[in-house]
C-alpha cells in the first residue's frame, strides 16, 4: 500500500501545531463570557464570518460524497447535491431569515423561542424542545462527518477507519473547547487560505489532464457507463451504477430537493454568524459573500472527479474483476454488513494475516498482488468502484510526495472547520439553553465554559460510537436531511409564518418528528428519501396543530413584541393592524422585495457552481448560456435586493430575549 513520505508528515504535524496555536491563544478573550465564547462578542467583521460561514460548510465528508456524485454524473451531479450540498438555503438566509434572526438580539435559535413565544410553559417547552432536536441534529452531523473522515483517513494510514477518526476528532475537541466560537472563525481564516491554495493546485492539474471534451467523455463512458457525463442538464432519467439506482429520476429529485431547501430555509437562519453579527446590512453582506466563497469548492470536485475517471480507467481497465473480488470476500468473510465493510478492507489491507490465505491469494490474483492495497480500497460492497473514495484514492496516486500532504492538510480542514463549529453549534444550545437555561440559571460564567466542555466531549464520544452502525456516508446524508431535518421543516417555518402557533404547538410537533425520525430509522432504514420526507412533514404537521389548538395562543404582550422587531411575512392578520399605516407600507414593500428576489438569487446560485466546472470540462456552449443566467440573477439581486440593504449600524442589537 502507498503510503506519505516524509515531507507530508512534516506538513501535516506544521499544520496541527499553527491550529493548536491559534486555538489556545485565543483561549483567555473566549472565556470571559459566554456572548465572547459563543458569538466573538458581536464584533467580528462581516467578511471574516462569511469566510468562516463558507470554511464551516466546506467539510471532508461532504467533498467526497458530492465528488462521487460529479464522478458518477459529471456536473449535473450538483443537481443530486440541491439536497444540501449546494446550500440553497443560503438564498433564504441573505434575503430575509439571516436579518429576521439577527433582530432578535438572542444567543441562539433556542433562546429565540422565548423571545418568540414568551416565557411561560409554552415558550420554555419549545426552547428545551429546539434545543434538544438541534443537539440531536448535531450529533448525527458529527456522525456523519467521522464516518466520512474514517474512511478518507484510512486511505493514507495504515490504521482502521476507527482509529483514524478518532485521532483527528481529539485534536479538533481540544482546541476548539478551548476558544469557543473565536477559535472556530480565526482557524476558519487560516484554514480557508489553505483550502484556496489546494483548489488551485486540483483545478490546475485537471485542467491538463482534459486535452478536449469528447475524449474525456469517451473515457467518463468506459469508466461510469454514462454517455450523458458531459451534460449540464438535468435528465428526467440517467444512467446511476449499482447502490444508487434510487437516483435514476435525476430532474425529479433535482426539483423535489429545491422545493425541500427553499421550505427549509424559510425556517431556519438562526446560525451563530446572523446573531453575532454587527448589523442588519452585515447579515446580507456576510451571507452574499459566503455564497460566492462556495464556488470554489465545485471546480475542486469537478477536477477530482476528471483525475478520478483517467485514474479508475488505468487502474481497471475490466472492471468485472471487481464484482469476482466482492464477491470472494463475503465467501470468506460471512455475514459481513455494508456498515462494516470498509473496516473489513482495511483489516485485509493492514492485517492480511487475520484473514484466509485463500481470501488473499485470490484478491491479489484478481486485482494484482503489487498494488492491492490502493485497488482494494476502490471496491464497493455492490462489487463496483466506490464513487466516495475516489477522492482520496487521486491523492493517493494522482499526487506527488509534498502536494500530496498540502491535499490531505486541505481536506482535514475542511472537516476541522466544519467539525469545530458543529461542536461550537451544539455546545451552545446546550450550555445557553439547558445548562443555563434549565439547570443551573445563576452559576458563575466559569462553570458554563466547563459544562461545555464536558458536553462537548459527550457529543463526539456518543458521534464516534455511532458512526459504526453506518453503512456508508450518503446512506447517512441522506437520512439527515431528507428525514430528520426534512421533518423539522413544518415546526421551524410556522414559527415564522402563522401567528396562532404556541410554544407547545412547536414542541409537541419537534418530539413527534424526533420520536418518527428515529423509529423510521431503526424499523425501515431502507425508506426512500421522498417517504422519508413526506412522511415526516406530516407527523410535524399534525404535531403542531394539534399542540396549537391544545392550548391557548402565545401572550398578546410577547407577540407585538416579536412582530414589531421581526417584521415577518405570512398570516399575521391580528398583529398587522397594531402598526400604523406607514409602518405597514415599509413591512409590504421589503416583504415583495425579499420574494421577488428569490427566483433571481437561486439562478445567480445555481449558475455560479455550475460556470467553473464547465470550464474545467470545456464544454464552451454550456458555458456561455449558463453565463446569461448568471448575469441575469445577478441583475435582479442588485436592484431587489442589494440597493435595498439599510445602512451599517455599527451598534449590535440589545437581546429582547428572556433567559
Amino acid at each position: 500500500m502507498q503510503t506519505l513520505a516524509a515531507i507530508d508528515y512534516t506538513i501535516l504535524i506544521a499544520f496541527f501545531a499553527i491550529l493548536a496555536a491559534i486555538g489556545f491563544s485565543l483561549k483567555r478573550v473566549a472565556s470571559k463570557s459566554l456572548e465572547n465564547y459563543f458569538l466573538g462578542g458581536r464584533r467580528l467583521p462581516w467578511w471574516l464570518l462569511g469566510v468562516s460561514g463558507m470554511a464551516s460548510f466546506l467539510d471532508m465528508t461532504g467533498t467526497m460524497i458530492i465528488t462521487s456524485f460529479i464522478f458518477m454524473l459529471g456536473p449535473r451531479g450538483l443537481f443530486i447535491e440541491f439536497r444540501g450540498g449546494a446550500v440553497l438555503v443560503l438564498a433564504v438566509f441573505l434575503l430575509w431569515t439571516g436579518k429576521w434572526h439577527h433582530r432578535s438580539g438572542c444567543m441562539t435559535g433556542a433562546e429565540w423561542m422565548t423571545y418568540r413565544f414568551g416565557d411561560g410553559g409554552g415558550g420554555k417547552a419549545a426552547r428545551l424542545l429546539r434545543a434538544i432536536s438541534e443537539i440531536v441534529f448535531m450529533i448525527m452531523m458529527l456522525t456523519y462527518l467521522i464516518k466520512g473522515a474514517g474512511l478518507f483517513l484510512s486511505m493514507f494510514m495504515p490504521f482502521s477507519p476507527a482509529l483514524c477518526a478518532f485521532i483527528m476528532v481529539s485534536v479538533v475537541t481540544v482546541y476548539i473547547m478551548a476558544s469557543g466560537f473565536y477559535g472556530v472563525v480565526f482557524t476558519d481564516l487560516f484554514q480557508s487560505f489553505v483550502i484556496l491554495a489546494g483548489v488551485a493546485v486540483v483545478v490546475v492539474m485537471a485542467v491538463f489532464k482534459v486535452t478536449d471534451s469528447q475524449s474525456l467523455a469517451a473515457v467518463a463512458a468506459k469508466v461510469t457507463q454514462n454517455a450523458d457525463w458531459l451534460s449540464s442538464v438535468p435528465h428526467w432519467r440517467t444512467t446511476m451504477p449499482a447502490g444508487y439506482e434510487a437516483y435514476r429520476s435525476l430532474a425529479l429529485f433535482a426539483i423535489f430537493y429545491l422545493v425541500r431547501n427553499v421550505l427549509s430555509g424559510m425556517g431556519e437562519g438562526d446560525d451563530q454568524r446572523f446573531f453575532g453579527a454587527r448589523s442588519e446590512r452585515e447579515c446580507g453582506l456576510l451571507t452574499f459573500f459566503w455564497t460566492w466563497l462556495m464556488m470554489f469548492r465545485w471546480p475542486m470536485m469537478i477536477g477530482f472527479a476528471v483525475l478520478g475517471l483517467y485514474l479508475a480507467d488505468a487502474m481497471f481497465p475490466d472492471q468485472t474483476v471487481l464484482a469476482q473480488a466482492a464477491a470472494l470476500i463475503k465467501e470468506h468473510v460471512p455475514g459481513v454488513a455494508k456498515a462494516q465493510w470498509a473496516q473489513v478492507l482495511a483489516g485485509i489491507v493492514n492485517q492480511p494475516g487475520n484473514y484466509p490465505p485463500d481470501l488473499i491469494a485470490g484478491l491479489e490474483t484478481l486485482l494484482g498482488g503489487g498494488a492491492l492495497g490502493d485497488k482494494l480500497h476502490l471496491l464497493s460492497f455492490e462489487g463496483a468502484i466506490d464513487p466516495e473514495r475516489i477522492l482520496p484514492a487521486v491523492i493517493l496516486k494522482c499526487m506527488a510526495p509534498g502536494v500530496r500532504g498540502l491535499l490531505l492538510v486541505v481536506f482535514l480542514a475542511a472537516s476541522l472547520t466544519t467539525f469545530a463549529s458543529q461542536i461550537n453549534r451544539a455546545t451552545a444550545f446546550f450550555t445557553r439553553d439547558i445548562y443555563q437555561g434549565f439547570l443551573r440559571p445563576r452559576a458563575r460564567n466559569a462553570e458554563y465554559i466547563r459544562a461545555s466542555w464536558c458536553f462537548g466531549a459527550f457529543a463526539v464520544a456518543a458521534s464516534m460510537l455511532m458512526a459504526h452502525t453506518v453503512a456508508n456516508i450518503n446512506d447517512i446524508w441522506g437520512w439527515i436531511i431528507m428525514g430528520l431535518a426534512g421533518g423539522r421543516v413544518i415546526p421551524m417555518a410556522l414559527r415564522f409564518y402563522w401567528w396562532r402557533l404556541n410554544g407547545q404547538g412547536y414542541a409537541i410537533g419537534m418530539a413527534a418528528v424526533l420520536a418518527g425520525a428515529g423509529i423510521q430509522r431503526a424499523a425501515a432504514p431502507a425508506m426512500s428519501e421522498l417517504h422519508q420526507f413526506l412522511i415526516l412533514v406530516g407527523v410535524g404537521f399534525a404535531g403542531c396543530i394539534a399542540g396549537t389548538y391544545a392550548f391557548a395562543p402565545a401572550d398578546r404582550a410577547t407577540l407585538e413584541r416579536f412582530y414589531r422587531t421581526t417584521r415577518p411575512f405570512g398570516v399575521w392578520g391580528p398583529l398587522r393592524d397594531t402598526l400604523p399605516p406607514e409602518a405597514r407600507a415599509a413591512m409590504r414593500r421589503e416583504h415583495r422585495s425579499d420574494l421577488l428576489a428569490l427566483p433571481f438569487t437561486l439562478a445567480w446560485q445555481v449558475s455560479l457552481f455550475l460556470l467553473p466546472m464547465q470550464l474545467v470540462i470545456r464544454t464552451y456552449d454550456a458555458f456561455f448560456a449558463t453565463l446569461g443566467i448568471f448575469a441575469a440573477g445577478l441583475t435582479g439581486m442588485y436592484f431587489l435586493w442589494y440597493r435595498k440593504l439599510p445602512p451599517a449600524d455599527p451598534a449590535p442589537p440589545e437581546s429582547t430575549a428572556q433567559s
